[in-house]
């Protein structure tokens, strides 16, 4: 993966610290939402050792900036820093991860409900577009393409909800459980996608309990195949 080199503008004796300052969040915030991706696209599998060097030679930056991504990604929950092992992709235990299941579906469960609450046409719209182009990329079997609707689909019934401190924790624990509910095969990705359009038909109609049922229903329908490709049962 060719990643382009970030390297500071030079500056003359007047530039200001603000301006240095910004620059370097800027680098810091690129890497980690580099990191980020390519945890989440699963380029690094849990427990893969995360090495501060190797990662600023192939970044083309120095270490301190990598060394403060990995920081952030570990307060997220993505990311495991050991004493004189360093830093790694974390590796939920069963338990974590059925702890994680049960606050996401609770917390899905209320967004939605709140979405059929608050629904608004140009949001509405919005999901509809993308479902159409969900169902799509299942027919064609564009994986990138569905992974980056999903996150849409959520990310907009979540705006739509109109709770900001609840958009935020959901915004985070969809990052942490990204991989946890990864589809395993084409048919959990096309349940998925028939979960969404029962989702969006339940805000559109306003019924706020169905929305709310369906939506914990969608997670807990996630985390049980989960366990079965873990297991290697079969759905």
């Amino acid at each position: 993966m060719n990643i382009p080199s970030f390297s500071l503008p030079h500056s003359n004796a007047s530039s200001d610290n603000r301006r240095l300052g910004d620059q370097h969040a800027s680098l810091f915030a690129v890497i980690r939402d580099q990191l980020r991706e390519r945890i989440l696209s699963g380029e690094f599998h849990p427990g893969d050792r995360l090495v501060e060097g190797k990662l600023a030679t192939e970044l083309g930056v120095s270490r301190i900036p990598v060394r403060e991504a990995l920081r952030e990604l570990a307060s997220e929950g993505l990311v495991t820093i050991e004493p004189r092992r360093g830093a790694s992709v974390a590796v939920l235990s069963a338990d974590i991860a059925y702890n994680m299941a049960e606050v996401r579906a609770t917390l899905e469960g209320l967004n939605a409900k709140l979405a059929a609450q608050h629904r608004d046409p140009a949001s509405i719209e919005k999901l509809q577009t993308i479902l159409a182009q969900g169902r799509q990329a299942v027919d064609t079997g564009n994986l990138d393409l569905l992974k980056s609707l999903n996150r849409q689909f959520h990310e907009t019934l979540g705006t739509m909800s109109g709770n900001i401190v609840l958009t935020e924790l959901m915004r985070s624990l969809r990052d942490r459980t990204a991989l946890l509910f990864a589809p395993s095969n084409l048919q959990r990705i096309r349940q998925n996608w028939e979960d969404h359009a029962l989702i969006l038909n339940a805000v559109i109609a306003g019924n706020s309990e169905l929305a709310n049922l369906l939506a914990t229903q969608h997670v807990h329908n996630a985390a049980q195949a989960y366990q079965e490709a873990q297991s290697g049962t079969t759905p």
